[in-house]
């Protein structure tokens, strides 16, 4: 069983910047492919961004490539999300999720492809 705890929400004004951090336990971090996905009031859980096992392979939604940076930290047991230039609209619960997947060649993108989620921390972003 992996267990995740997200951590590093908060309120923050438009255009500054946080970072997410999902601690993994239950399991060794190199053999989880890992992702953040987030949800806003009212609306369905939205990919945002994934990350392979051992970090050599990253993909984004569109609307945050080049604001948001996902990495890992294995040695920590760690996946971090750096979100720069937060607007309103990122405002969201964001939870981190994981699946067992030794392979540094694959990251998924599909809230079913995981098996592993966290609880979720909120972040808003005012205006």
């Amino acid at each position: 069983q992996v267990h995740l705890v997200e951590s590093g929400g908060g309120l923050v004004q438009a255009g500054d910047s946080l970072r997410l951090s999902c601690a993994a336990s239950g399991r060794t971090a190199s053999s989880l492919a890992m992702g953040w996905f987030r949800q806003a009031p009212g609306k369905d859980r939205n990919f945002i961004a994934a990350i392979s096992s051992s970090g050599g392979r990253t993909f984004y939604l569109d609307s945050v490539k080049g604001r948001f940076t996902i990495f890992r930290d294995n040695a920590k047991n760690t996946v971090y999300l750096q979100m720069n230039s937060l607007k309103p609209e990122d405002t969201a619960v964001y939870s981190c999720a994981a699946v067992v997947n030794y392979s540094d060649s694959y990251y998924f993108t599909k809230t079913y492809d995981y098996t592993y989620w966290g609880q979720g921390t909120q972040v808003t972003v005012s205006s």
